[in-house]
């Protein structure tokens, strides 16, 4: 039967947002031509979505965008601390931590660092690049319904613009469409969690005289408690462009409409504590907390990703960052199959790996939400956090934040080795080289090369073998990549005449990998330990890789 197809692509995604754009990106580094559908005529117009978590940034640097990025964010570079108090002109702010990074700690974990980006600059930045990877982009086009088979997806698009119908052929669709996801809602997948948390409006507004009022302090958001006036200030350029967000209460009978420019000028006036402020409000849109998680992250060849896969609440903005990290984890999985590298298999380890990421971390969003008192926020018993057990991590608010952001671990999926008994969140951070978790960071340099880089810099479109120089592990990934055609790079470290790579300051690679001198440490595309030989010595270790990698890679 002969299919009247106007568009042939191995992936289809639907959704421009954040998300979306990032699935774009990543799929085109691995050079996976592929359309994105989004029915808004352009990208996001408000300021939100602003924190970027280490990790992030992290799979921003490997795809050659972070200084692009951090350029786009240049204006709120010195803002870093989240301040609290009953208003900004009273005696009672104080500082829920002050600095993101005190003491430069996490220098140890990453080459990278925390970035405040709004979401209306960062999309133009993704949406510039991933045209010259292979994305096809059409915005005012909406995905009108969708059929997955057995061997791929058909989908019919309209153009808002032009009313045109699109049938479009796929070999997988990836819906990053939102927290009302109508492909989620069509493949019937239920939600878990505690859902709707509370609700604000969030009021963009200028005031040229609320820089004064601030000084010199320069906060990611301060929370301002006031009764009848709370709400939280977020400065978008800290001069005269703001963001507040109210709390609405519509299960009080509150509705936008009750949202009135008069209305919202007296609540930021008394919030702030200065009466006569200047405020032109310019904007007003409507969000909602919640804390809900798809049942299923895939129905055949339809994969879910960002919120419509998970909805967390906004503190500590780690409902983005995982979205984001979803795209990651995925596209290097459809890249392996599309490719031939990877059996079907490989797939469904997106799953059994992102689901249980997304639940720790959004009970723990909601949780810190409770912490922060968060405006509009009133939580139940069920969503209080749990007290901190002895053996926590303490020093305030910001305690236990880095764990939750780079040390989740994957006990199960495309990885070999792991313990199912550990938690997905670490207490503590620590990154050992345990399989299943991001692979530590340390930096290195080629032979007769200056510049140095770092671990994390060897990851993205092929799996990574580390051994120390002069084993034999180096020559067996060459073998098994070529008999298996599995990209596959390894590298010799140490600092004899045979290493590829030179561990700075003598560092000893197989200690911090949590191997021996004779050991090896095979790492995914994604950055994450796939595998990890701690024995002494292996008698044939290219029978053991290509083992691994038919495990792995569904190749059996």
């Amino acid at each position: 039967m002969k299919e009247n197809v106007d568009h042939r692509v191995p992936v289809l995604i639907v959704g421009g947002s954040l998300v979306g754009l990032c699935t774009s990106l990543f799929l085109g580094r691995h050079g996976i031509t592929h359309m994105l559908v989004e029915k808004h005529a352009g990208t996001s117009l408000h300021p939100r979505g602003r924190g970027i978590n280490v990790r992030t940034m992290e799979l921003f640097r490997v795809a050659r965008v972070e200084d692009r990025i951090r350029e786009a964010a240049s204006v709120l570079s010195d803002n870093h601390g989240i301040l609290q108090g009953g208003s900004l002109t009273g005696e009672d702010q104080e500082w829920l931590f002050e600095q993101i990074d005190p003491g430069g700690a996490l220098a140890r974990f990453s080459p990278s660092a925390w970035c405040l980006c709004s979401q209306n600059d960062i999309e133009p930045v993704l949406m510039s690049v991933t045209p010259t990877l292979g994305a096809d982009l059409r915005f005012s086009t909406e995905l009108l319904s969708f059929e997955a088979d057995e061997h791929g997806v058909t989908s019919i698009v309209k153009n808002r613009e032009t009313g045109e119908h699109s049938t479009v052929r796929s070999d997988y669709l990836v819906a990053a469409d939102g927290p009302r996801s109508p492909v989620r809602e069509q493949l019937r997948i239920g939600q878990s969690g505690h859902g709707d948390l509370f609700h604000n409006v969030s009021i963009t507004f200028r005031s040229r005289g609320l820089a004064e009022v601030v000084g010199e302090r320069r906060f990611i958001v301060c929370y301002l408690t006031k009764p009848g006036a709370d709400g939280a200030l977020l400065p978008v350029d800290n001069r005269e462009r703001w963001v507040f967000h109210a709390p609405w209460h519509p299960d009080r009978g509150e509705t936008l409409e009750d949202f009135t420019d008069e209305r919202c000028v007296e609540h930021i006036r008394r919030a702030v504590g200065a009466p006569d402020l200047d405020v032109e409000i310019t904007g007003k849109a409507p969000w909602h907390a919640a804390e809900r998680v798809a049942q299923r992250y895939a129905a055949g060849r339809v994969f879910l990703a960002g919120d419509a896969a998970h909805e967390m609440s906004p503190t500590g903005a780690f409902g983005s960052n995982t979205g984001i990290q979803d795209a990651h984890n995925l596209a290097w999985k459809l890249a392996a199959v599309l490719d031939g590298a990877a059996g079907p298999g490989l797939l469904q380890t997106y799953e059994a790996e992102r689901l249980p990421v997304a639940r720790a971390t959004a009970e723990r969003a909601s949780a810190r939400s409770a912490e922060h008192s968060h405006p509009g926020y009133e939580p139940d018993a069920q969503t209080l956090p749990e007290p901190a057990p002895e053996s926590a991590p303490r020093g305030g608010p910001q305690a236990g934040v880095l764990p939750v952001v780079m040390g989740y671990r994957y006990n199960e999926g495309a990885v070999l080795g792991t313990d199912p008994d550990l938690p997905v969140l670490p207490e503590r951070m620590a990154l050992r080289g345990e399989p299943g978790t991001r692979a530590p960071h340390m930096w290195l340099r080629a032979p007769g090369v200056p510049e140095r880089k770092s671990t994390v810099d060897l990851y993205e479109r092929s799996f990574v073998l580390l051994s120390s120089e002069g084993t034999s592990w180096s020559g067996a990934a060459g073998s098994v990549a070529k008999r298996m055609n599995v990209r596959l790079d390894a590298y010799g470290i140490g600092t004899g005449p045979e290493a590829d790579l030179i561990p700075e300051d003598g560092a000893d690679w197989a200690e911090v990998h949590g191997t021996t001198a004779a050991g090896a440490v095979l790492v995914r595309p994604d950055g994450f330990v796939a595998w990890r030989s701690a024995d002494e010595a292996v008698m044939d270790p290219e029978v053991v890789l290509q083992k691994v990698l038919t495990t792995l890679l569904d190749r059996t």
